[in-house]
């Protein structure tokens, strides 16, 4: 027999999955417990809806870097081609987020670099993340992700909710 989550008596439940007697102190309890519940759901709901688009991008790149560190984690540097060493990692962008939206969340765009010196000492160190890339990907790969990386993009909440949701499967997946 079960106890009530109220009162801790024994009861004998009439129906399936009951947690409460029915006694009217106890009957209360659960309509309290229940109310609580559906608050929480709505609350969680309007959360999710007040969420701005400029919220949900940062949390889309802190996903999206932390799938790319773990992807690349057995992977030299990009630029300087040294062993990465762990809390020195970056995912580091060929093409910058900021100024390229439509490759910002693109694999082929951004690799595990050296946090310093090559990501934020030397700007990316370029030359050599160009001479990497190419290495990693292909040069056709490399003239595809050149033309993608020109054009506009604007995102929508439905699409960078999306982005997060499918790197934190990938992350699920390499773990």
């Amino acid at each position: 027999m079960p106890r009530c989550k109220n009162c801790k008596e024994k009861f004998e439940r009439r129906y399936f999955n009951q947690k409460f007697c029915l006694e009217s102190n106890c009957v209360k309890a659960f309509s309290e417990h229940v109310k609580e519940q559906n608050w929480k759901k709505k609350k969680a709901k309007m959360q999710r809806d007040l969420q701005t688009l400029s919220e949900l991008l940062k949390l889309a790149q802190v996903v999206f870097n932390r799938f790319i560190r773990m992807r690349d984690q057995n992977q030299p540097c990009i630029s300087c081609g040294k062993k990465l060493r762990e809390n020195n990692i970056d995912a580091g962008h060929y093409w910058s987020a900021g100024g390229h939206s439509n490759v910002r969340f693109d694999e082929d765009n951004v690799h595990a670099q050296c946090s310093r010196p090559c990501n934020k000492d030397l700007h990316g160190d370029l030359l050599n993340y160009q001479i990497g890339i190419q290495r990693r990907i292909g040069a056709d790969r490399l003239i595809e992700l050149n033309g993608r990386a020109h054009k506009g993009r604007k995102y929508s909440k439905d699409e960078v909710r999306d982005i997060i949701d499918l790197y934190k499967q990938k992350i699920k997946d390499l773990t």
